[in-house]
């Protein structure tokens, strides 16, 4: 019998990623304009935020994941999304630069706590054989999000006369939808307990050889990736409007609704590790160009490719970790993943920061398009970079 892959579960959380999403992605462009245009912060500032954000993900990772490998999923999920809310709250109230920083970093928290249990509770609900399909649908669901956001943004933005902060605050509502939706996901972990009593004695055991070694070089590889706010904020420096902001970065996220779901599809049926160096490819081809270009056309050209990044890679590469994982470490292994990322993107922040300035060549993002393509070959030639077990 066929096994069904699109699964109540994977459906319900797709909608509340949807709509998280949604909330962050109408504040995140607006971001960058509200601290160095309102607030007068420096893109130093700016860079340090989401690093930080990044990292204080990344410590909630590693304990909400391995956490609910022992008490469930479910629990932190909604415990997540509810405090992503609060700290959107935060930001859209701040009149200084470390309150927008208190704000993200309890944003990232929330994601921090929520992330790794969603993508072990989607791995607990779906087949082995669907999980690239099923990272993908999700992650499409997630940048649907992602396009609404922003177009909420723009609409905010002719309705208030373009008033950063007062638009800002829309984000609230689709962010509290998504706190309320969780309230109907299913438990679908068995805690081990319940069914291997006697194997209960070592209290963590270590993940796989492949599984570290495939985390550790997606972690380096990484370290190129320069927050997207800062992308944005190279937008804004070669002349596009606050509206030019939104409206590029909807065509970013409009390219990944598009890819991500065929980027699963192709990683089920050939290699995680192909389709993501694919994405690398565009990251760095995107950020050569940006880090170049001053001509808007061009630029939007870049973004949208940039877009294919995201889509080949985000989804992809939790589908690669949980693909060469067990379920009983599933949440643990999402958590070390997703964790180690997010410190990688704290390094990225905090030089991809440190360095920008307002010439006409941005060179860290020349420098973060270097060290992509050099992962792409890395991983295209490299047979050992981790593969996709065929245990259950």
């Amino acid at each position: 019998m066929k096994k069904i892959w699109l699964t109540r579960n994977l459906i319900l959380l797709t909608f509340v990623s949807l709509a998280q999403d949604a909330a962050s992605e109408l504040l995140y462009p607006l971001l960058p304009i509200l601290l160095t245009g309102v607030i007068g912060a420096a893109p130093l500032a700016l860079g340090l935020i989401e690093g930080c954000a990044e990292a204080a993900a990344g410590f909630t990772k590693l304990i909400s994941g391995k956490s609910s490998d022992r008490l469930g999923r479910k629990p932190f999920v909604v415990a997540g999304y509810s405090l992503a809310g609060f700290g959107k709250a935060l930001v859209v109230t701040a009149s200084s630069w470390p309150l927008v920083f208190l704000g993200r970093v309890t944003d990232r928290i929330g994601k921090g706590m929520r992330s790794a249990p969603r993508d072990a509770l989607i791995s607990d609900s779906v087949d082995k054989a669907h999980l690239g399909k099923a990272f993908g649908f999700h992650r499409t669901g997630d940048n649907i999000g992602a396009v609404i956001g922003p177009g909420l943004a723009l609409i905010g933005l002719a309705m208030l006369d373009g008033d950063v902060r007062a638009v800002a605050k829309w984000a609230l509502i689709p962010a509290i939808v998504s706190g309320l939706l969780t309230l109907l996901v299913k438990e679908k972990f068995v805690r081990i307990k319940e069914v291997e009593p006697k194997k209960i004695k070592v209290k963590n055991p270590p993940l796989p050889t492949n599984l570290k070694r495939a985390i550790a070089i997606l972690v380096l590889i990484q370290l190129t990736n320069i927050p997207d706010v800062l992308l944005l904020l190279r937008l804004h420096d070669i002349g596009f409007s606050t509206q030019g902001v939104v409206l590029s970065y909807m065509l970013f996220s409009g390219v990944t609704v598009l890819a991500a779901f065929p980027g699963g599809v192709i990683a089920d049926k050939f290699s995680p590790r192909v389709v993501y160096a694919i994405g690398l490819v565009a990251f760095a081809i995107a950020y050569s160009v940006l880090g170049f270009t001053n001509n808007h056309t061009v630029a939007l050209i870049a973004l949208a490719i940039y877009g294919l990044f995201p889509a080949l890679t985000d989804g992809v590469g939790k589908a690669w970790i949980a693909g060469i994982s067990e379920a009983s470490h599933r949440g643990h292994a999402q958590g070390v993943y997703q964790a180690s990322m997010n410190f990688a993107v704290l390094g990225a922040g905090i030089w991809g920061g440190a360095l920008w300035s307002k010439g006409l060549i941005q060179w860290p993002l020349v420098i973060a398009a270097i060290g992509a393509l050099l992962g792409a070959v890395f991983l295209a030639f490299n047979q050992s970079s981790g593969s996709s077990s065929k245990a259950s």
